[in-house]
């Protein structure tokens, strides 16, 4: 239960458990000294009972009557055992603190740039190439926290498909909309691909700025040179991961008249992928499958996670006082026991 600490001062809430329970105390010490209140008002008590001088009364034996008024007496007794109780509280320094953190983290900027050529519906992937590679894309940003991420698509051009965004949901939906239809031109231009990711990320802002270049096939399109746009990475401060997905050899692309799978030759530019990857102080990847494209996105997450900082802010508020004026209260109200007229009525 939370117990609310804008109470008045008067309020009897102060003194049940639960309050009690919810307190940090600076001086625990003296909440264990309250155990021997009890034996200071029973020593004061036996001390004025049997040890202090009293003025002789002779009384008739049958003049002497039992009344409960004669509880009374205790009265002073009591509220001085409450008076110091209340003072050990005090002194004890109940307080309450409230800790808050607050996080938050400098995003990197991210350029997906994803083959759309026609090799990219070879099938050694399931359902094909650009489906898998949507699909872990899609996981990828899922497993992101405030980073700017941007796709761009290419083939025999390359486009920028979507800026810089936190905004995933709008990502998901372009992801989702990738197809072999958006560029006429065919070919793989890597080059522009990359030139394209820079021109989005040359002005940013950021300390960690990525492209991770996915393709399957071999530069033959474009008018800039892969190693070239590599190199303008590197003078961008841009670290550049390129994944070479696909196998080599006969890989199944579509139906023959009878519905088996139609094997056709395929080759990839491994040597040139690499190198993109060297120059850019980022790492190459092969993926052969759906598999391995999945474990090669979730490599690049755990390398580049921003650093999450935090502050603490301490909040604490002291309730001793409390306690305090409830002794003052006390203290006053004994005084008016051992002080006025009501001293008499207790010791008659």
């Amino acid at each position: 239960t939370q117990i609310r600490m804008n109470l008045p001062w008067l309020s009897w809430e102060w003194f049940i458990p639960a309050t009690f329970r919810s307190f940090a105390w600076e001086n625990p010490g003296f909440l264990y000294a309250i155990l021997a209140v009890p034996l200071v008002v029973a020593g004061r008590w036996i001390w004025a009972r049997f040890f202090a001088q009293k003025l002789p009364v002779a009384l008739v034996k049958s003049d002497i009557h039992s009344s409960p008024s004669a509880l009374l007496r205790f009265i002073p007794d009591i509220l001085l055992g409450l008076i110091l109780t209340l003072l050990l509280v005090a002194l004890a320094r109940p307080q309450r603190t409230n800790e808050k953190v607050e996080q938050w983290t400098e995003g990197i900027d991210i350029m997906i740039a994803m083959d759309v050529s026609q090799s990219m519906e070879i099938e050694d992937f399931t359902p094909n190439r650009l489906s898998a590679a949507k699909k872990m894309a899609t996981k990828f940003i899922k497993g992101r926290l405030q980073d700017r991420i941007g796709l761009v698509i290419f083939s025999g051009d390359a486009y920028s498909l979507t800026p810089l965004s936190t905004d995933y949901d709008l990502l998901y939906s372009y992801l989702d909309a990738i197809d072999f239809s958006m560029i006429d031109s065919r070919g793989t231009a890597i080059g522009s691909a990359l030139a394209v990711s820079i021109n989005r990320m040359r002005e940013s802002q950021s300390k960690s700025k990525v492209c991770i270049l996915i393709s399957d096939g071999e530069s033959n399109a474009g008018n800039i040179d892969p190693i070239t746009a590599a190199e303008l990475a590197a003078g961008y401060s841009i670290k550049v991961y390129t994944i070479l997905v696909g196998k080599e050899g006969l890989v199944p692309y579509g139906k023959d008249l009878f519905g088996r799978p139609q094997m056709v030759p395929n080759t990839v530019d491994e040597s040139t992928m690499r190198k993109i990857a060297e120059i850019g102080n980022g790492e190459f990847f092969r993926a052969t499958d759906n598999d391995a494209l999945s474990r090669v996105f979730q490599k690049i997450d755990q390398y580049e996670k921003a650093e999450i900082k935090e502050t603490r802010f301490k909040d604490t508020s002291d309730f001793y006082y409390i306690y305090l004026m409830w002794a003052l209260v006390c203290w006053l109200i004994w005084l008016g026991t051992k002080s006025t007229f009501i001293s008499n009525a207790l010791e008659d």
